[in-house]
């Protein structure tokens, strides 16, 4: 004779859904604030930084970079809540996660996935996240909210005070300023030729700002921080990127980029479109602000191409022959070297 089911034996409540009502409310009414959650994966933990402004496929973005998993290999589970039923583009500040949250993941590796790198299948293709595109990215109404809220969400800590008058140069590290993939008994091996030599010159006409992820670590390897010949003003992580979408032939590629308007909101008096260039090996980081960007020869294959590489003595010449001009936003970046040639010439001529 089967046994009557008890009332102690009864299923659990499933956990609840969050609908779409209750996320727009949610979200319009919590303001966006910096959260830490741990993801635990295979018996290790990793810690994840994030604000409530981004979104729970950017999420699934930063745990692949802690991991290795891809987002579409991870399952996340939280207690009392059913991560796989709430959409990617839910902002994280309408999930209610603790803080410290654990999550645990379930998911496998596929070999040489790195999220932020130029070959990562996932991502887009450099050249091509600026073609077909109906409306620019940067012009996106979207986009501009979340710059908007990304702005007033995240703190820029100044390392030194910002001078009045001088223009504004942002760079990023990997393959610009540094080989971060080769190996190497001491990352000073892996540096840029002329590093030193090229940020105290830009310093006689430019504050200097360095974003990337792990940034104030890296800087530290390579000796900028103190360096008495010039000043850093400020170091960025990867919380002020945040994450947009192109579509290329009928295919929607997510990536992360570098808006300068996180600087421009915060510091008005100082810094504007006007007189700030931005230097990057990736074009896609500065694709909401494409006509302050300069792609930059990546640097690679250190030990090899170290004695070769110039790059940072020719950008020296071009920062300093533009750096008295009224508005660098007008100049085409992408012909720099030609911008030099000239220059060169009327100096011979005059």
């Amino acid at each position: 004779m089967a046994d009557t089911p008890s009332s102690s034996s009864a299923p659990a409540p499933a956990p609840p859904v969050v609908d779409a009502a209750s996320i727009a409310a949610v979200a319009e009414a919590a303001p966006p604030e910096e959260m830490t959650l741990v993801v635990k994966w295979r018996g290790q933990e990793q810690t994840v930084r994030m604000v409530g402004d981004d979104t729970l496929g950017e999420l699934k973005l930063r745990i692949c970079e802690a991991t290795g998993v891809l987002p579409k290999r991870q399952t996340l589970l939280y207690p009392k809540l059913m991560l796989k039923d709430i959409d990617d583009a839910t902002l994280l500040s309408s999930i209610p996660f603790k803080p410290n949250g654990k999550i645990n993941m379930i998911g496998t590796v596929e070999e040489e996935i790195f999220v932020g790198q130029e070959d990562d299948p996932e991502l887009l293709d450099d050249f091509d996240f600026e073609q077909n595109e109906d409306t620019p990215i940067k012009d996106k109404d979207v986009y501009k909210q979340k710059l908007k809220r990304r702005a007033s969400q995240y703190k820029i800590k100044l390392l030194n005070p910002c001078r009045q008058g001088k223009k504004l140069l942002v760079l990023d590290i990997d393959y610009t300023l540094f080989d971060h993939k080769s190996p190497a008994e001491n990352p000073k091996e892996l540096m840029r030729p002329y590093l030193h030599q090229f940020l105290a010159a830009a310093y006689s006409k430019y504050d200097i700002m360095i974003c990337m992820k792990w940034v104030e670590l890296k800087m530290e390897q390579l000796g900028v921080l103190g360096n008495p010949d010039y000043k850093i003003t400020a170091l960025m992580d990867h919380l002020a990127m945040i994450t947009v979408q192109s579509e290329n032939q009928s295919r929607k590629k997510t990536f992360d980029c570098k808006p300068l308007g996180v600087i421009w909101a915060q510091f008005p008096g100082y810094y504007n479109e006007k007189n700030t260039i931005m230097f990057d090996d990736l074009r896609r980081n500065f694709v909401m602000n494409p006509q302050n960007g300069l792609v930059i020869k990546p640097f690679r294959k250190a030990h090899s191409n170290r004695d070769n590489d110039q790059e940072l003595v020719k950008l020296t010449h071009y920062l300093l022959s533009i750096g008295d001009l009224e508005d660098l936003s007008k100049l085409d970046h992408g012909k720099w070297e030609s911008f030099i040639d000239d220059s060169a010439k009327r100096r011979k001529r005059s």
